[in-house]
């Protein structure tokens, strides 16, 4: 038996790296598979396995083994799954576990193509937030800022309490600074398709050659290059991991009640609502809706905020 940590995920084969650098082809085993499948709640979809998990296998010929048991996950990474082409439902009640035992959440925006997009970023932090993960916004491109469009909007992050790296991989500014909470850490990267993460991948490990995408002139959106989560370990005691670009989120398994929890800016004003119930849309005695009103609470994020409050299902019992 060994230890070790899935790296990849293709499929049913799964890639274990150990601790002494070997890397093994791996697929589960039949009383795993059907004690996880007895075990699961028919409302949620949590992988066996997913990039990041520690796991013990048994090596079963040379490069190959079969996975025994998955270790609980001290934290980990979801949103509800997407949308499949051609499928009439969405499955909004099942989870998509992207990776697990992670530690800090790296948002990768750009200033244009694609453009910046405020509110998949809040979506983004909340799913982040949610998680417990340390989380860190990344605004790649500011080569491209000739009028300074991206300045308030990383004022309005850092004054929330977020870390913001303005950085240029085709200048070469702010690369340096974002690996500065890494060491000792897994970090994920996660963004749109176009963003530049790989780019920003290659720029600060130089030999990860991450495959680098194009921009799409006819959507401007990125193509995606990067078909499943892969987790690097880059050295100096850092391991990263890599993921799709994306063209949707909502995080899984959130009351309307409890998303303002995850707006941090919502927390001072939160127990001062008439209602502990409160959604902060329509209830009378909304301290939120109150501060919004004044001006100490963003209107923009206040408006993210109604956005995702009406995507949030009502039915599902926890």
């Amino acid at each position: 038996m060994l230890e070790g940590r899935v790296v990849k995920v293709e499929s049913k084969d799964i890639y274990v790296l150990t601790g002494d650098g070997a890397e093994y082809r791996c697929s589960v085993r039949g009383r795993l598979k059907n004690s996880f499948n007895l075990k699961k709640d028919k409302l949620y979809n949590l992988d066996i396995a997913v990039v990041g998990d520690h796991v013990i296998f048994e090596v079963i010929e040379p490069a190959v083994g079969v996975i025994e048991e998955v270790k609980t996950r001290r934290t980990f990474l979801s949103r509800k799954s997407p949308r499949i082409k051609g499928a009439g439902y969405r499955g909004e009640r099942l989870e998509q576990v992207i990776a697990a035992n992670i530690d800090n959440l790296y948002v990768i925006t750009s200033v244009y193509d694609p453009v910046f997009n405020n509110k998949l970023l809040d979506r983004i932090i909340v799913t982040g937030e949610s998680s417990h993960l340390d989380i860190h916004i990344v605004i790649n491109k500011i080569d491209l800022d000739d009028e300074g469009v991206i300045e308030p909007w990383g004022k309005l992050y850092e004054e929330l309490g977020y870390n913001v790296y303005y950085c240029s991989v085709e200048d070469g500014i702010g690369l340096e600074q974002i690996k500065e909470h890494m060491p000792g850490k897994t970090s994920i990267f996660w963004g749109q398709s176009g963003v530049g993460k790989s780019s920003i991948f290659n720029a600060i490990f130089p030999g990860l050659k991450f495959k680098v995408g194009e921009i799409s002139d006819l959507h401007r959106k990125g193509k995606h290059t990067t078909v499943t989560a892969v987790m690097k370990d880059v050295g100096e005691n850092i391991k990263i991991v890599d993921t799709p670009g994306i063209r949707e989120i909502a995080p899984f398994g959130m009351r309307k009640e409890d998303l303002g929890h995850f707006f941090i800016e919502f927390g001072s004003y939160l127990n001062n609502c008439r209602f502990n119930t409160c959604t902060h849309f329509h209830e009378p005695g909304c301290a939120v809706r109150d501060a919004v009103e004044t001006g100490e609470i963003n209107f923009a994020r206040y408006e993210s905020y109604l956005n995702m409050l009406e995507t949030i299902e009502e039915d599902i019992n926890f």
